[in-house]
């Protein structure tokens, strides 16, 4: 068995939470300057070059990309091998996430409770936190801060087997287009189908974590993708909703097995900033 302190998460934690903040991770820029390209509005050319400077900006002078810097979204792979010391992984998770709240002067966007007082939590905990046992002995962590805005045009629906496909991306263009301008697009969409009615929204959110622009090793779910990215990009959302030929740089799509009279399909809508950062332990 290994041991993995649990100051040693805190301070991943920390580190990463203050960088997804920061650096825009370099495959979602080289995105955008190839969007810039092929963008055929001049308007919708120049938001992304805005874009552009801002993720430069952010990342040299070492400021948050965006003002709502999220819930602090934390992805984490235990090896089975793993013994953690020293305090829970929940509470190590929440403190990483209080200090880089308070040194990276990350704004507090957490309130509870969520029906009445809406009191802020002051240090952006608790932390969103998806756990899974993997073989090994290392712990994965992936901090994926998600805005507001962009989650609140995320839909779920239990759809009828009957449906199949074409209604499964009826919804999902319905869901992006009613999104309009404020998912803060160029858009990364990630699409969870199957599972039940909680899982399709984790495989959902979860699939925003692949690499841009690498396709699923699936060849059906592949091409479902690019289906997907084709058919977005004609609704001429554009740019920041400005309109234009760009409406999403990416489309992240994974399947799971599901009941026979059920087809459950998730769409999280990710902004342009798409902000992750990740380490292993």
């Amino acid at each position: 068995m290994r041991k993995v302190q649990a100051r040693e998460i805190t301070e991943a934690v920390k580190e990463l939470t203050i960088k997804a903040n920061y650096e825009i991770p370099q495959e979602t820029v080289a995105l955008f300057q190839e969007a810039v390209k092929r963008e055929e509005s001049p308007l919708g050319r120049e938001v992304l070059q805005q874009i552009l400077l801002n993720a430069q900006i952010a990342s040299e002078e070492k400021m948050p990309y965006c003002q709502d810097t999220g819930v602090t979204v934390v992805f984490i792979e235990v090896g089975q091998e793993v013994v953690i010391e020293g305090g829970t992984l929940e509470e190590a998770v929440n403190e990483g996430v209080r200090q880089a709240t308070e040194e990276g002067l990350l704004r507090a966007s957490m309130v509870w409770d969520p029906l009445f007082e809406r009191k802020n939590t002051g240090d952006n905990t608790p932390a969103i936190i998806h756990t899974e046992v993997v073989p090994g002995d290392r712990v994965k962590i992936t901090v994926a801060p998600k805005g507001a805005g962009s989650e609140n045009t995320s839909r779920l629906a239990m759809l009828k087997p009957a449906d199949g496909w074409e209604g499964a991306k009826r919804f999902i263009l319905e869901t992006v287009k009613n999104a309009g301008p404020n998912a803060c697009p160029p858009l990364t969409v990630g699409v969870g189908i199957g599972g039940n009615f909680e899982y399709c929204a984790y495989l959902a959110k979860k699939a925003l974590l692949r690499p841009h622009g690498e396709r699923h090793p699936d060849p059906l779910i592949a091409k479902v993708e690019e289906e997907l990215i084709e058919d977005i990009n004609k609704l001429g959302l554009g740019p920041m909703g400005f309109g234009g030929t760009v409406t999403a740089v990416d489309v992240k799509v994974e399947m799971y097995p599901c009941h026979i009279a059920s087809l459950p399909v998730a769409v999280n809508i990710q902004c342009h900033a798409s902000r992750h950062a990740e380490r292993e332990i």
